[in-house]
């Protein structure tokens, strides 16, 4: 009984072990050019908000997170979900934010533990000046690189990658 409860774990462990099949070569070149493409394009767009006298890519992005939300304010929960920084980075830069006049922060009425965001007309005013030098950022490294089609189809397949990660159950 031992041995035979022994070799159906061998079975088991084998059978787990080839499931975790070992990416291909073009997976791993795609996944490595992806990164490196990342991390060069927001070096770019880091360096033109930065030439224009611009806060950092991350205030942009909180501050349109803010700006689009349908209630006129967002969790800072929610905030820090959407805009993918460490909790710790992102109260910080609220912080720094709050200080600029740029966004509020009230303490949520539901969750004492959260604090809600909203967005000031300063905040407004310095995003719409800020994004005309991402949009060029964007353009430039990016969109003049890439024919309409090539555009569409590389957001179709970064579109995909991301649906099967919200849906993947959390590792």
């Amino acid at each position: 009984m031992y041995i035979d409860n022994c070799m159906r774990l061998q079975v088991i462990c084998a059978s787990l072990t080839s499931m975790a099949a070992e990416p291909t070569a073009d997976t791993i070149a795609a996944w490595t050019r992806l990164m490196r493409t990342q991390q060069a394009m927001l070096a770019r767009v880091e360096e033109a908000l930065k030439r224009a006298g611009h806060p950092a890519l991350e205030w942009y992005d909180v501050l349109y997170e803010l700006d689009m939300a349908e209630r006129g304010w967002l969790r800072q929960a929610d905030v820090n979900a959407r805009v993918l920084l460490a909790q710790y980075n992102l109260s910080r830069l609220v912080d720094r934010m709050a200080r600029e006049g740029l966004l509020e922060r009230r303490q949520c009425p539901v969750d004492g533990r959260n604090n809600v965001l909203s967005i000031t007309p300063k905040g407004r005013e310095l995003r719409a000046r800020m994004w005309p030098v991402y949009a060029g950022a964007i353009e430039a490294h990016m969109g003049a690189h890439l024919a309409e089609g090539e555009a569409r189809s590389l957001a179709e397949l970064l579109a995909k990658l991301l649906a099967a990660q919200r849906s993947a159950p959390p590792a």
